[in-house]
């Protein structure tokens, strides 16, 4: 057995057990568990829950895990700086990003990521709750929108344009909305929680429009909008990429289209330091070429 004690802890939280964990390096469970027992004495703290078939990071645990992964890996990238393997991604990358974004778009390159370097291990966490990288331990957040100052290094990836879409049985039963200003009477489904009013910006001809807009309707998750907008309950201002199917099968139409609808920037957000991981430079740069290749980005 040629694991630390401290990488047998890494292994037997990410494996989810002590017997599968033993099972990977070929080892005793007891043997693994003596181990574990000799870090947690060393340390004067308890890291796992047990069980007979899975061992859970207690809270000191997983800021024991998530402090050692990132050692790990930060030492795995240096020997393959000294040896000269730095631009090989290897290890594990863990990368934040919104749920139906990540799901439609990151998801497929960290896969293409995975299969092109073996040596590889991605986890993708889908969601809006991530804002520590280094204290959750991840490497790259993928986040759209205006970012608040903070001392993460932004990589500016595209944007994410948008459109003002409703059902076309909405439309037929309520009349098509002409002028920026017929808006204000239509409902309207928003994407942020408590969300009940918004102003919404166009421009045509060098000249803004801001109008007020209203609804009762709040679902902090795309596809759940585009259902509710299918339905018939009301405008949104979304993503294009989020309503292309329905709007070429003529489900959804897009309104006012010669009006121009302020893009949302597309960053990718990850921790400053002298090294750059290539694991992180990677997936940087396909995310970006994935950008470019998109027709529903820009």
């Amino acid at each position: 057995m040629t694991d630390t004690n401290e990488q047998l802890f890494l292994r037997v939280v990410e494996a989810g057990s002590l017997k599968s964990a033993a099972e990977q390096i070929g080892a005793d469970p007891s043997a693994v568990s003596r181990k574990i027992a000799a870090l947690e004495g060393r340390l004067g703290v308890k890291l796992l829950q047990r069980s007979t078939k899975r061992s859970s990071p207690t809270e000191a645990g997983e800021r024991y895990y998530q402090g050692m992964r990132r050692l790990v890996d930060a030492q795995a990238e240096l020997e393959a700086d000294v040896s000269g393997l730095v631009d090989t991604p290897s290890g594990l990358l863990r990368v934040a990003a919104p749920v139906d974004f990540g799901a439609r778009f990151v998801a497929p390159v960290l896969s293409d990521l995975q299969e092109e370097y073996p040596n590889l291990t991605v986890e993708l966490l889908l969601g809006s709750t991530f804002s520590d990288l280094i204290e959750q331990g991840i490497d790259v957040a993928i986040r759209i929108g205006r970012l608040p100052d903070s001392s993460l290094i932004a990589r500016r990836l595209g944007s994410v344009p948008r459109v003002l879409v409703a059902s076309c049985d909405h439309l037929r039963e309520h009349g098509v909305p002409k002028e920026p200003h017929d808006l204000s009477a239509r409902p309207f489904i928003f994407y942020r929680p408590g969300q009940s009013a918004e102003t919404i910006a166009l421009s045509k001809d060098g000249k803004t429009i801001s109008v007020k807009v209203s609804g009762n309707i709040t679902a902090n998750s795309v596809t759940a909008i585009r259902e509710l907008v299918c339905s018939g309950r009301g405008f949104h201002l979304g993503p294009r990429w989020a309503f292309e199917e329905e709007i070429e099968n003529g489900k959804v139409a897009s309104v006012l289209d010669d009006f121009e609808l302020p893009a949302h920037p597309l960053h990718a957000l990850y921790v400053a330091g002298e090294f750059v991981p290539a694991k992180v430079r990677a997936i940087i740069e396909k995310m970006a070429a994935r950008v470019r290749e998109s027709r529903s980005l820009s």
